[in-house]
């Protein structure tokens, strides 16, 4: 890549850590506040949902604000929003107060996704955006390793849990200053601000209707795009299969496999650790292909680990290997379908897709719980991963699908030069 793509993969997967840190702000002090504040895990439930609500309703809006008047203003406000948002949890002295928290830093995490994969694609070229994508998921990982990380450590050091999350926040501001800073001076403005339809033509594109007609039009355009509309189901699939994943693989390893509680977490932590590096993977795999053949490969994978580990009868040494490689499944199609997305969208509508994408993801979250935490509770834990089996099979019907309707093919590419 050159100079100012590696530049701006990098500043974007920086900004992708710290985002993704702010989303994990909450989980490992529930404890503290319930000591310190008194609420209920019903209260903290609701605390942790309003981030996720925030979320998903701003992602259109700010899809639509990334595409109309410029990525990076969406990631100030992201980048703004998140510190302040980290910055008020450390202070929460009440419920209400955590809440109001919980919004803020909600605001700032939902404009990082509309505004980090459209800077990417319009900073890469086909042949490199493999791995671009491949960069950003991986300090997405790591984003969501650092509270947990920072907190024990202050506990190991006898601070308080306060100073810890101050901490997420004050490195958050810094590195959003830092960050704005560099994208204004080094980075050219043809990466920064889409060029829309409606500029090329020499007018405002809000200038002859009003904002309502204009976002109504917005979301016809993106609902109207089949194959757009067919990736969010696809994406949705995957983040449910993901969330099965990394929550009930200790239990199928404990339950149906006689793994003792220590031994099973942390064969889970090695899947996961295993997945984030397995994401360059994907991202080679991509840019040296096609995004087709790695998406239907992941999936396919995850068909046979899963279906395998479902059954029971695998042997330990199997099993084990089995549980490394599961996660990967999933994790190394990542770039693919990020690179897919951006070669559907326009430059002026990369914004608006990646929200709508987003949706995708954060509505399998919300369904994979109660639905998976029913199966297991009528039918055994195996269940769940028949089902993220069959979640597999429905992803690679429907990566064809997305191909089919975008003119695409499944068959590889070589890139000039291999």
């Amino acid at each position: 890549m050159a100079s100012q793509s590696r530049l701006v993969v990098g500043l974007v997967g920086g900004s992708h850590l710290v985002n993704h840190a702010y989303f994990m702000l909450l989980p490992p002090v529930f404890g503290p506040l319930r000591a310190d504040l008194g609420l209920t895990d019903a209260q903290l439930g609701v605390a942790l949902g309003a981030v996720g609500v925030v979320v998903t309703a701003l992602q259109l809006p700010f899809g639509s604000l990334s595409d109309s008047r410029g990525r990076t203003p969406v990631l100030a406000i992201s980048l703004a929003f998140g510190a302040l948002g980290a910055l008020l949890t450390a202070t929460a002295q009440s419920y209400a107060w955590l809440l109001a928290a919980s919004v803020v830093t909600g605001v700032g995490i939902a404009g990082h996704h509309p505004a980090h994969y459209p800077l990417i694609g319009a900073a890469t070229t086909p042949d490199t955006r493999g791995r671009a994508y491949s960069v950003h998921g991986f300090t997405g990982a790591l984003g969501f390793a650092v509270p947990p990380a920072v907190v024990a450590a202050a506990a190991t050091l006898g601070l308080d849990w306060r100073l810890a999350i101050g901490a997420i926040a004050v490195v958050g501001a810094v590195y959003g200053g830092a960050c704005l800073l560099a994208f204004d001076r080094y980075v050219a403005r043809d990466i920064t601000h889409p060029t829309s339809d409606a500029d090329r033509a020499g007018r405002s594109p809000g200038r002859d209707r009003s904002l309502l007609d204009r976002a109504r039009r917005e979301l016809r355009s993106v609902v109207a795009s089949p194959p757009i509309v067919a990736l969010t189901v696809l994406w949705f699939l995957t983040s449910a299969a993901g969330w099965g994943i990394k929550q009930y693989t200790a239990t199928l390893l404990s339950t149906g496999y006689g793994f003792p509680d220590a031994t099973a977490n942390v064969a889970v932590s090695a899947m996961l650790t295993v997945g984030a590096v397995v994401i360059f993977g994907g991202g080679y795999l991509t840019d040296r292909y096609a995004a087709g053949p790695v998406l239907v490969g992941g999936y396919a994978a995850l068909v046979a680990v899963a279906g395998l580990l479902s059954l029971g009868t695998v042997p330990v040494v199997g099993a084990v290997a089995l549980v490394l490689v599961l996660s990967a499944t999933v994790d190394g199609s990542r770039p693919a379908r990020a690179a897919l997305a951006d070669a559907l969208s326009t430059d002026d509508a990369a914004g608006k897709n990646f929200g709508l994408l987003t949706i995708g993801i954060s509505g399998g979250a919300a369904v994979a719980p109660p639905v998976l935490s029913t199966l297991v509770a009528r039918f055994g834990v195996t269940a769940a991963f028949q089902a993220i089996a069959a979640l597999g099979v429905v992803a690679i019907a429907l990566t064809g699908v997305v191909l089919s309707a975008s003119g695409t093919a499944l068959v590889g590419r070589i890139q000039p030069g291999d």
